[in-house]
């Protein structure tokens, strides 16, 4: 019986897939001006790294839009001020603007959008922001995204 339930164990962990880094996360965002998160980390084991924003409130973009945008920490503040100048149109992002690292649109109540970015845009040792940028979202909408040891 030993031997069995031996081999049944060594069975499984052959079976087992390997670990592989988790290249994606979900970040909520309500009604209330809230994400459900302060902190992503990003596996510094991928290549791509996808954030995926879903609104969970009621209430229409035009009333309480949502985006997620990605700058270094030093760069957020200017970051929100010329993206609130760029206006609906432009998702509160200027465009073109290098020191965005990724950004979604903006999504009201209900819905969802992705962003893929590459892992090699982030460096270890810098402090990094996500924020949301619709207008007077940032000083609460936001929260740290660091790559991983």
């Amino acid at each position: 019986m030993k031997k069995i339930l031996a081999t049944l164990a060594l069975s499984a962990c052959a079976a087992a897939p390997a670990f592989a880094a988790d290249c994606a996360t979900t970040v909520e965002a309500n009604d209330m001006m809230q994400f459900n998160t302060k902190s992503i980390t990003v596996p510094k084991e991928c290549k791509n790294f996808t954030v995926t924003l879903k609104h969970t409130g009621k209430m229409p973009k035009t009333a309480m839009g949502h985006n997620l945008v990605v700058t270094t920490a030093a760069d957020m503040q200017a970051v929100n001020a010329d993206g609130m100048k760029a206006g609906a149109a432009a998702d509160f992002v200027k465009k073109d603007d290098a020191r965005v690292i990724a950004h979604t649109k903006v999504i009201g109540g209900g819905e969802s959008t992705t962003v893929e970015f590459p892992v090699a845009k982030i460096k270890a040792g810098t402090d990094y922001s996500f924020f949301c940028s619709f207008p007077g979202h940032a000083g609460i909408m936001k929260g740290a995204l660091k790559l991983g040891a």
